[in-house]
């Protein structure tokens, strides 16, 4: 009979700290935590897509300047939240279709790349932002919006740049130094991460 409660307790126990980790925080958190990745020129007027209390990805706050931010997944571990220009708005969208339809990373990028070089999915002439904010979860208060301790990285998109043409490494070489990921693929971008 005691184990039979332990094991109750615990399933008990389990539960709540499962849907407190999948809780959905409210719109102001949402929009208060989403725009920490932007740029404080663009915090007011930029838009921003969060999540409803059934989970699903919506537009919380329409924007005006071009920059768009996405508030953190509760779904996911840990604190993530980015910025990105309009620009790059078509992208990001397929990419959260794909992964709906239950895609794999390497099916989406196919996927995109045959979008990107039919001409189907448009992609910036001149890189686009992406600003990115993450943290444990440990960190973060979704109650609350409260983060601790974060870091940020900044993403430059534009496909098919190469090492070549923007003199940058395809690798890490210091800290901070930016370097450019997947060189010469239409997934090419500059990071750095200070």
């Amino acid at each position: 009979m005691r184990t039979r409660i332990t094991i109750l307790l615990l399933s008990g126990i389990f539960a709540i700290s499962s849907f407190a980790q999948n809780e959905i925080p409210s719109k102001k958190v949402q929009i208060e935590t989403a725009t920490l990745a932007a740029p404080e020129m663009y915090k007011e007027g930029a838009k921003v897509l969060g999540y409803d209390v059934d989970g699903k990805l919506v537009t919380l706050r329409e924007g005006s300047n071009g920059l768009i931010c996405l508030a953190d997944d509760p779904k996911l571990k840990g604190f993530s939240v980015a910025c990105y220009s309009d620009k790059l708005a078509d992208f990001m969208q397929r990419g959260r279709e794909l992964e709906a339809e239950g895609k794999t990373t390497v099916e989406k990028q196919a996927a995109r790349k045959k979008e990107i070089d039919e001409g189907s999915l448009k992609m910036p002439e001149e890189p686009a932002i992406v600003y990115v904010v993450y943290a444990s979860q440990e960190d973060y208060n979704a109650q609350n919006g409260e983060l601790k301790d974060s870091k940020i990285r900044y993403v430059f998109y534009k496909p098919y740049m190469t090492v070549e043409g923007t003199g940058l490494p395809d690798k890490p070489q210091g800290k901070g130094m930016p370097w450019l990921m997947d060189a010469n693929t239409h997934r090419s971008h500059i990071m750095i991460t200070p």
